[in-house]
């Protein structure tokens, strides 16, 4: 990787920089627990198991789950139900001038 000259960067840059970051972190970080959930679960058919039936745990009843209404339009893998703690990529996007119609899932 390529080294980055921090000292000649701006405050603006520098802050762009670390939210940049912090957000290749957290995607990262992501998929490696949704790969590794993935690998549990496969196991567990392998073996003729659900993984609610090997840690005990059995899916809560009477709560709903909304489906998501949003997507973002270059991960589709993330998605938010319009409910709840608006997503960064969503505040980014209406920051930058865009419509929460533009992210519906149609």
């Amino acid at each position: 990787m390529d080294d980055i000259d921090l000292d000649s960067m701006s405050l603006d840059e520098l802050k762009k920089l670390q939210k940049n970051v912090g957000k290749a972190i957290d995607g990262y970080e992501d998929k490696q627990r949704k790969a590794a959930l993935a690998a549990v679960e496969a196991a567990a058919r392998e073996n003729g198991y659900s993984l609610a039936e090997l840690t005990g745990m059995t899916p809560k009843k009477g709560k709903a789950v909304s489906p998501p209404k949003y997507r973002h339009p270059e991960n589709p893998e993330q998605t938010w139900t319009g409910r709840g703690r608006q997503p960064d990529w969503m505040k980014d996007a209406l920051e930058n001038g865009q419509s929460k119609d533009d992210f519906l899932i149609k």
